[in-house]
């Protein structure tokens, strides 16, 4: 066992890395879902127009950290922004079927794919990670790039203030009584619309500040959205709607399952990810730590 870790620990910390860039995706699209009962497949649309932000602005050379935050504070903004207005046009069909919210919001994502292909082309888009941090750190003897530990301590923080948020404050305990059941919530005169189209807004945002954060190591290209989109609703499938931590331990857990899939079995790498969602459901149908819905 300490000879398999010895060996493969360096992937699983790549692991980890990827798990909390799928976070940023995944917590999202679970509170969107679980607040409004809207499957949003654009999300990962969200998601790639900030790695295009991040291309925008940094270029494709090296940058300055201050230029790197001043990206993710851009993307931030535009994916609130971009979030807001998915609200505002999914509300005639949060009603409805899943099937005409998934129509609506997987045209959306067509779109703006498209729009970032004309604006950006076909290629694949690489970015350099902050001159700060582009260097190496030794773990164990190994080196190990300084940007990946970043993004991990940067994905934590996030988780843990999103954690406080939702589970320490009021608007957080407003959230999730929609989670568990919305009518009562509206009921008690509680303005519903403007909290969803916070969630929409936050989910957007951090959907996008994590396209910047990964463009280092994902790079942009078309396409991209649709695989972060797919490991996102896994995520959300095994985490549990409208749990934070839920979100943070199906992020992880499928960024391990993913990395040392690609690098132990890259034959069966997919099949690992939907095996191992498949086997939580038949553990835990509503998920590891689903908070629960009403209908």
């Amino acid at each position: 066992m300490l000879t398999w870790l010895g060996a493969n620990y360096i992937t699983m910390i790549d692991g980890v890395a990827l798990g909390v860039l799928l976070f940023t995706i995944a917590l999202g699209l679970s509170l969107v879902f679980g607040v409004m009962d809207v499957l949003n497949l654009a999300h990962g649309a969200l998601y790639l127009i900030g790695a295009y932000v991040a291309v925008q602005v940094l270029g494709g050379g090296s940058a300055s950290l201050l230029a790197f935050a001043g990206a993710g504070v851009l993307a931030l903004l535009i994916g609130g922004l971009a979030g807001a207005g998915l609200s505002v046009m999914t509300r005639p069909v949060a009603r409805r079927g899943h099937l005409d919210q998934a129509l609506l919001t997987l045209g959306v994502a067509l779109v703006v794919a498209d729009l970032l292909s004309a604006a950006f082309g076909n290629d694949v888009k690489s970015i350099d990670p902050p001159t700060a941090f582009a260097g190496s750190t030794s773990l164990l003897g190994d080196a190990y790039p300084t940007y990946r530990l970043v993004v991990i301590a940067v994905g934590l923080l996030l988780a843990i203030g999103a954690y406080v948020l939702i589970e320490r404050t009021r608007v957080g305990a407003l959230v999730q009584a929609s989670v568990a059941d919305a009518p009562m919530v509206r009921a008690l005169g509680v303005d519903t619309g403007r909290l969803v189209t916070g969630v929409f807004a936050a989910g957007g945002g951090l959907a996008a500040l994590g396209g910047v954060l990964g463009a280092p190591i994902l790079s942009a290209y078309p396409g991209l959205d649709t695989r972060v989109l797919i490991l996102g609703l896994v995520v959300v499938v095994i985490g549990g709607l409208g749990s934070v931590t839920g979100a943070l331990v199906g992020a992880l857990l499928i960024g391990q399952v993913e990395t040392l899939g690609v690098s132990l079995l890259p034959t069966y790498a997919s099949f690992l990810v939907f095996g191992t969602m498949a086997l939580v459901l038949l553990v835990r149908p509503s998920g590891l730590l689903a908070t629960g819905r009403s209908a």
